[in-house]
């Protein structure tokens, strides 16, 4: 265990040691001996403590295209890590039995040992460019994050977030600096819908979504779409037209659903379903809408906005073809047969 960041002491008399958590949206205010909703920081004697620092459950090389991001370092494998907890109670989580683990096993923290220089020598080893915070929310093993990423930095690795953007503005601030990718998950345009499903509300994820854009890290956006729940046409475009008045270069990735965990009463989503969604991202701006979970379909390639020719063909998770070069700065690259620029983060 070691001291969380982001706590304050708000009990109101000397035996009164209930302490507020500041780490993401929730804010959770928690009496001695109790935890917060993530079911990883517990206050031990009036100071919050994480119970997750080091504690990795989830360990693997992944390609960057798995997160999903398509415009950050195409091609590269990441280093994926991920501790017990979730501060979401997603009823359709694909990885509830690691996100919510603490809830189903009466508090137990899983993992085995890791320390932030071991992650890194690890992901430098394995040949990977990043290291990416994913599988559950991590802002939830913040600390651990934090102090992996800065040795990550040094090592000439870039990190990513893999998030459901319910990180707080201090915890956004602090981890900005030394993030460069971040998905964000943003699962509907409606404060019900996330307040029912997810346990959580949608004001807070757009606030970060647009705190990392403005600060400098690169960002893409999904949204899972499940029949009856966020699938209609007006609350697609709701979601466009707010990732597109942010910057329409922001990769959009619409999947389709398949029923899980606590939500097997739905069909998965209609392949046609998924296809109108890019249609109205594209309608409403964005230039780059990419559909997961459809292979096959082309939807997962990448297609210069200016000449309209694929630039990065995909199948799955793997690169088929590229047909890009060197941009005008390092860095940047373009479409080689007309020479527009392609936004992003490129080595």
């Amino acid at each position: 265990m070691v001291d969380a960041l982001f706590s304050t002491r708000v009990g109101t008399s000397q035996n009164d040691k209930t302490v507020r958590c500041g780490l993401c949206a929730h804010r959770c205010l928690i009496k001695e001996g109790h935890r917060g909703l993530c079911g990883v920081r517990e206050n031990v004697s009036g100071v919050l403590q994480s119970l997750v620092y080091g504690k990795v459950i989830s360990e693997h090389v992944d390609p960057i295209e798995k997160k999903p991001l398509f415009h950050f370092l195409p091609g590269t494998l990441s280093y994926s890590i991920a501790t017990v907890g979730c501060n979401f109670r997603c009823q359709h989580c694909q990885n509830y039995e690691i996100s919510q683990y603490p809830h189903t096993h009466a508090g137990a923290v899983a993992g085995t040992d890791r320390s932030p220089e071991q992650i890194v020598a690890a992901a430098v080893s394995s040949g990977c460019a990043s290291i990416s915070y994913t599988y559950v929310e991590p802002t939830i093993f913040f600390e651990f994050a934090l102090d992996i990423a800065r040795l990550a930095e040094k090592a000439g690795l870039k990190n990513v977030f893999v998030s459901n953007g319910y990180t707080s503005e201090e915890a956004a601030q602090m981890i900005i600096p030394h993030l460069h990718g971040n998905n964000i998950d943003l699962k509907s345009f409606s404060d019900s819908f996330y307040k029912k499903i997810c346990g959580a509300r949608l004001q807070p994820v757009l606030d970060t979504i647009t705190r990392m854009v403005r600060g400098g890290v690169w960002v893409e956006v999904t949204t899972l779409i499940i029949p009856g729940l966020n699938d209609t046409e007006n609350e697609l475009r709701d979601i466009a037209r707010f990732v597109a008045g942010l910057n329409p270069d922001i990769p959009w990735h619409v999947s389709r659903f398949y029923p899980t965990y606590q939500m097997t009463d739905r069909p998965p989503t209609p392949p046609a379903t998924v296809l109108r969604a890019r249609e109205i991202g594209m309608e409403e701006g964005l230039r780059y809408v990419y559909t997961g979970n459809l292979p096959g379909d082309g939807g997962e390639s990448t297609v210069c906005p200016a000449c309209q020719k694929v630039v990065i063909e995909r199948q799955g998770y793997r690169i088929l073809a590229t047909h890009l070069e060197q941009g005008a700065l390092p860095g940047t690259v373009r479409c080689s047969f007309c020479r527009a620029p392609l936004p992003g983060v490129f080595a």
